[in-house]
């Protein structure tokens, strides 16, 4: 790759350390100084002939958009963090004429600590190289002239300082800078970047793709101009206006509807989607630079609005899986399935995000599920396995690993990386990839002898982590230990010893694989774990070593990994299902749950689950086009109406092999 290049403004900042433990005091902070920095590039080269393939290699700190001669072609990169950064190859050829090409970047850095990418760091710039028919054209360097795009100003944030809410003003000098004829006569030469420390890796994954999506409605309601784009989506609005210089505009997007029918802008996951637009008198076009998740717009203006349309972005998604064949003829679990498939089409990112909306950002135990389900979807590992390497990547902070990946906000939750260990052998059952296990499964071994340094008599301590368990908290039922924040874990408890057994018993089978011997004999800790947690006069677990309250929660792991020998155990659990259904559970008991089915061989009581008037179909019920966060939009108390990890349900519902999931 080329050098990295950027404006004046960042030529000399020193980057800095944004990575620490959780649990750390640090003065790690928002770079408010240099935050919410549009910086616009332009490039123009002349070519004699079209060549037969052109590639521009691109990427930026921490976002980029490209345009070719005024059409706009792509954006990225996929977060990552700076010493194993992303670049994308793009395919420029139908972009490119005869004569003179103008290239032109917007690049954007938002100088916020979240969960969205490794941001508020002082890294900012560009880098890209365009090479025709396998011969370098240009490199980005000091010919290309930059501007600061001075038509932003921040006007707010939402979610957890997820991103900039943005007035446009039209009426500023850089408006149109994307097109050939634009006047950049003023603009100055862009410089190196004096301490870039950027190591570019080779991603896994493919690029984001994009679809232009008509309304499915436009009519006047309640005094403003009312769209609804037909379902939730994940992209940007776009669209033309006329009206006089400075009149003013108010955009706002939603995921819902209030009671008068006007749109929900104020949103459940704690974003308010309202921003403004000055408009210059001559015929705008409105420009946004972060992606928002929403359904419905609302535009309070005079000006003459028209050419409407939402700028979708996600993935590439091709359906290669069907639901199971005894479920086909069930119109409910069909509209369960189908909701599942379309939430994974359109809400997985470069990355597979949590939520679409209040973070933005990758976690690892939701994204073991997620990226599994796209999986059995597609039959493409790709995202699978770069989600497997972004997580191991993340060991230079802490041995155990990070919960948000390639990102600079710092949080640790216990029982994450124990999933992704599963996963590991997960991938490897269904693609049988000897050498992609090989690989890793060294790094699982030493990621256990991590968590190992936290067992004492065969069951685990604080792991200086906090722990899930269920989320959020009112679907934990009363479960007893605590286990919330930045604290040290009060004592032992039976959801993340589980997690640990179970995760060691993947390893095991993993070693076995590759011919290796055992990691660790789990005889021992399984049967440590039920001296201290099995209620041998109740059959069913209790929550900690010194609690003896008895939860749903508590039951659901070890009834999902298979840890007891006590057959009346299975079948007290299996009562207390028809009482507590799947709805007793939420974001991360579910699947164990419906695991123990597999392993129980209950397949009707998967039918069950997704059946549950409560629980996928009461999302349908409400509105969804996209999986909820919870089992309702009211669910939690900042639901977020666009969430992946509940797409997990699609991976029992279709019709792959349900036996590679127990361990």
């Amino acid at each position: 790759m080329a050098k990295w290049i950027t404006s004046p403004q960042f030529e000399d900042l020193t980057p800095l350390d944004v990575f620490h433990r959780e649990r750390q005091i640090t003065d790690v902070k928002n770079d408010t100084e240099n935050g919410n920095s549009v910086i616009l590039f332009r490039k123009n080269t002349a070519l004699v002939k079209l060549p037969q393939k052109a590639e521009l290699k691109v990427t930026a700190d921490d976002f980029y958009r490209l345009y070719i001669n005024g059409v706009f072609v792509t954006e990225g990169p996929a977060p990552a963090y700076h010493f194993r950064y992303r670049y994308d190859v793009v395919d420029i050829s139908k972009y490119l004429k005869k004569g003179v090409n103008t290239f032109a970047f917007l690049t954007y850095y938002s100088g916020l600590i979240n969960r969205v990418c490794q941001s508020g760091d002082r890294r900012c710039g560009l880098c890209c190289e365009l090479v025709c028919d396998g011969l370098s054209v240009f490199q980005s360097d000091e010919s290309f002239l930059c501007q600061k795009h001075t038509g932003f100003t921040a006007s707010g944030k939402v979610g957890y300082d997820t991103q900039f809410l943005q007035l446009y003003d039209s009426r500023c000098d850089e408006d149109g800078f994307e097109l050939p004829d634009f006047n950049d006569g003023k603009w100055s030469k862009a410089v190196y970047v004096k301490n870039d420390d950027h190591v570019f890796a080779d991603g896994i994954s493919k690029h984001i793709v994009f679809e232009k999506v008509r309304p499915a409605v436009v009519e006047k309601r309640n005094g403003a101009l009312f769209v609804d784009f037909g379902g939730m989506y994940v992209g940007y609005l776009c669209l033309k206006a006329n009206g006089k210089s400075g009149e003013e505009a108010i955009i706002r997007c939603g995921q819902e509807l209030n009671g008068d029918g006007s749109v929900r802008y104020n949103l459940r996951a704690n974003c308010v989607y309202e921003e403004k637009w000055i408009l210059s008198g001559k015929e705008d076009k409105l420009y946004q630079i972060d992606y928002k998740s929403f359904r419905y717009t609302e535009l309070v203006s005079d000006a003459e609005i028209y050419d409407i349309y939402l700028y979708s972005r996600h993935y590439p998604f091709e359906l290669k899986a069907k639901i199971r064949q005894e479920f086909d003829s069930d119109a409910d679990i069909k509209k369960v399935f189908d909701l599942c498939v379309r939430s994974q089409k359109y809400g997985v990112q470069e990355m597979v995000n949590d939520c679409m909306e209040r973070e933005k950002g990758v976690y690892l135990g939701d994204g073991c599920y997620t990226s599994l389900c796209n999986f059995i979807l597609t039959k493409d590992d790709k995202l699978m396995r770069q989600f497997i390497e972004d997580a191991f990547s993340s060991s230079f902070i802490a041995d155990t690993l990070m919960s948000c990946l390639n990102c600079s906000f710092m949080q640790e939750i216990a029982e994450y990386p124990l999933i992704l260990v599963q996963l590991l052998l997960w991938h490897y059952r269904l693609t049988k990839d000897k050498e992609f296990l090989q690989k890793n499964a060294n790094r699982s071994s030493k990621l256990l002898d991590s968590y190992g340094r936290f067992e004492k008599n065969g069951l685990l301590y604080d792991t200086e982590q906090w722990c899930v368990t269920e989320w959020p908290s009112n679907y934990r039922d009363g479960y007893a230990v605590n286990n919330d924040g930045n604290k040290p874990l009060s004592e032992p408890h039976v959801v993340m010893n589980a997690y640990y057994i179970n995760a060691i018993r993947a390893q095991n089978e993993m070693q076995k694989q590759l011919g290796l011997p055992g990691y660790k004999d789990t005889k021992p800790l399984i049967k440590a774990f039920n001296k201290a947690f099995y209620n041998t006069e109740k059959h069913l677990y209790k929550d900690g070593l010194v609690s003896d309250h008895i939860s749903y929660i508590g039951n659901a792991f070890p009834f999902g990994f298979g840890l007891c020998e006590d057959p009346v155990f299975y079948e007290k659990m299996t009562g207390w299902f028809a009482e507590k259904g799947v709805t007793g559970t939420s974001l991360f008991a579910t699947f164990p749950l419906l695991t123990g089915f597999i392993r129980t061989n209950r397949p009707d009581l998967i039918k069950e689950a997704v059946k549950d008037e409560k629980a996928w179909l009461n999302m349908i019920k409400e509105g969804a086009t996209a999986t909820f966060e919870c089992w309702g939009a009211d669910g939690k108390w900042n639901t977020s109406l666009f969430h992946l990890q509940n797409t997990h349900i699609a991976t029992f519902i279709s019709d792959t092999d349900l036996s590679f999931i127990p361990v």
